[in-house]
């Protein structure tokens, strides 16, 4: 009958149907209890996760990206299932096939990408924005972190590798140890400061480290160069431990970039990292990559002020010629042997229950012979063309060139060393005072727009006030704290201020700001402070005996003017 034909071929589609699945389940690698895929015996759906955001598809063992059409020709079509888990059939009675990308993009799929240790591969019902972690129902994020592969080992033996580091770096060895151990326990906690080590070349840097890269994963041991960090791309913020490498020769410039650059990786916050990576779309990452710097060189290497917070520094004096080459050939012989996993189980299992990975490093006398050596001699050139001034409240760099000599002179007047010096008048207590008034901050100073720089002892009320001190502007000068004074009147409801002190009258900030006062003062007041029209704000009546010392300003000007805010002191 044509039913009972109907019910064989039906039965005999979904007999076809189980053994076809039956050979994939075999083929497909089963992931562990941990929830990370097991290296699989050949390429399978198992192996991919489909990346909405790009429309591409993750290849889990590497965590690649893969287009439709590559993993459509290794894949073969999979048959349609429909609600009730049953084959769908065409017209001719065969089951219906699509795609392998449209089958993973239905069943397979993940809204974003990330890398966090201490996640699962698939963080379920959560996305990642700039802050951190955020609920989110029925949304997936892959997690391309990878644990590392742990040999075993014998934590009692790890003594030639302990040996060997303290031959190097002595008793700092200490705290390392302690650093690289908590690398290996917990890689998703964010160590707030970097280890920087430094000594003579071939003394044994790279063996050291060599034992911790297989601990915590090649994959999550990242090495770069200066000039690499300084780039755009920054796919090695995805790493355990960040190793920058032989931080040498960077000119004046660049040292104060890559420590500015550096601080974003050395400590947290901010929490999360924005990866950019060549060809791919951009996407947030964790920041929990604790920082390696190598170097040879103390003197023209990193840049470090004295106020720094974020690395140890270890150095060492030994010297390569102290070591026979049979001493590299049987610790990196031990080290093939059995050394990687008894190092990798010494670092786990360590006690690290008293360090804290948030606190500032002690400042070793390493760390300060690097301080020493980063000070340049014009730093103290400075400070003596600025004690030869006074050691004025406000103070430009014209001005100072204007006083110097010799070298000195040619330095600072020479335009490619204009972004170094302002660190150097840091060093030496001054701090620009920015023009808020002004699109690029600066001030009008005898026609020209220029910098100035006050001392960071001094309040912002002081430090615009000292900015009066520098104008060659001829004519009256501008208010300053000691003479004029500011005495307020007594009447709310008018709202102006009066100022007393000798006879020379008074000039606004708005000759230096570039913004004078325009049109008549009767008919359109405008703010001494920015140069902007006053509006509807109603003025304080002056006495008349104050009838030339008049100073306009806007509710918003009072403050850097005046130095507070609100109603004048002894008003009611």
């Amino acid at each position: 009958m044509p039913s009972d034909d109907v019910d064989i071929r039906k039965q005999t589609q979904e007999a076809l149907e189980r053994a076809r699945r039956a050979v994939r389940a075999e083929r497909m690698a089963k992931p562990d209890s941990s929830g990370y895929a097991q290296p699989p015996t050949h390429v399978s759906l198992n192996d991919f996760y489909a990346y909405m955001p790009m429309h591409m598809y993750i290849f889990v063992p590497s965590g690649e990206l893969w287009p439709a059409s590559s993993v459509n020709s290794r894949i073969v079509p999979q048959v349609l299932v429909g609600d009730d888990g049953k084959p769908v059939l065409g017209d001719n009675g065969e089951p219906k096939t699509i795609s392998a990308g449209a089958w993973l993009d239905r069943n397979r799929p993940v809204e974003q990408m990330t890398w966090a240790p201490g996640q699962p591969m698939i963080i379920r019902d959560r996305l990642i924005l700039d802050g951190g972690l955020m609920e989110k129902a029925g949304v997936n994020c892959f997690n391309l972190y990878k644990p590392p592969i742990i040999k075993s080992g014998d934590p009692a033996q790890a003594g030639p590798w302990l040996d060997h580091a303290r031959e190097v770096f002595g008793s700092d060895i200490d705290h390392i140890v302690q650093w690289l151990a908590h690398r290996v326990q917990r890689p998703h906690i964010k160590i707030n400061h970097a280890l920087l080590l430094g000594g003579h070349p071939g003394i044994g840097k790279d063996t050291l480290l060599g034992p911790v890269k297989h601990a915590v994963g090649p994959w999550n041991f990242a090495e770069v160069t200066p000039r690499h960090l300084l780039g755009r791309f920054n796919g090695f913020a995805k790493s355990v431990i960040l190793r920058v490498n032989e931080a040498r020769d960077l000119g004046d410039v660049d040292r104060y970039a890559f420590y500015d650059h550096m601080k974003a990786y050395t400590a947290a916050p901010p929490d999360v990292l924005r990866v950019d990576e060549k060809n791919l779309r951009e996407y947030n990452v964790i920041n929990c990559c604790g920082v390696i710097i190598t170097t040879n060189y103390k003197a023209d290497g990193i840049y470090l002020p004295a106020d720094d917070r974020r690395h140890f520094v270890a150095w060492s004096d030994r010297k390569k010629e102290e070591f026979q080459p049979k001493y590299w050939n049987g610790l990196w012989g031990w080290y093939e042997r059995e050394g990687y996993g008894h190092v990798a189980a010494y670092l786990a299992s360590l006690d690290i229950s008293a360090f804290d990975p948030k606190a500032p490093p002690r400042k070793t006398l390493a760390f300060w012979s690097i301080v020493d050596a980063s000070r340049a001699p014009e730093d103290a050139e400075l400070a003596d063309v600025l004690e030869e001034l006074g050691n004025p409240n406000a103070v430009t760099i014209p001005k100072i060139a204007s006083k110097a000599t010799g070298e000195f002179e040619a330095y600072l007047r020479d335009r490619k060393n204009r972004r170094a010096i302002p660190h150097r008048l840091e060093k030496c207590g001054y701090t620009p005072v920015r023009n808020d008034h002004a699109d690029d901050g600066l001030w009008r100073i005898g026609g020209k727009r220029q910098a100035v720089y006050a001392k960071a002892s001094l309040s912002e009320r002081d430090r615009l006030a000292a900015v009066s001190e520098v104008s060659d502007v001829s004519g009256p000068r501008s208010p300053s704290i000691d003479s004029p004074s500011f005495i307020p009147f007594t009447d709310r409801g008018s709202g102006r201020a009066r100022v007393e002190g000798d006879s020379e009258p008074l000039t606004s900030l708005t000759s230096l700001t570039g913004k004078s006062p325009v049109g008549s003062r009767k008919s359109g007041r405008r703010c001494d402070h920015c140069g902007s029209a006053i509006g509807a704000l109603n003025p304080w009546t002056w006495p008349a005996d104050y009838p030339t010392r008049t100073i306009w300003l806007h509710e918003r000007c009072e403050a850097p003017w005046y130095g507070f805010r609100g109603a004048p002191e002894g008003v009611p």
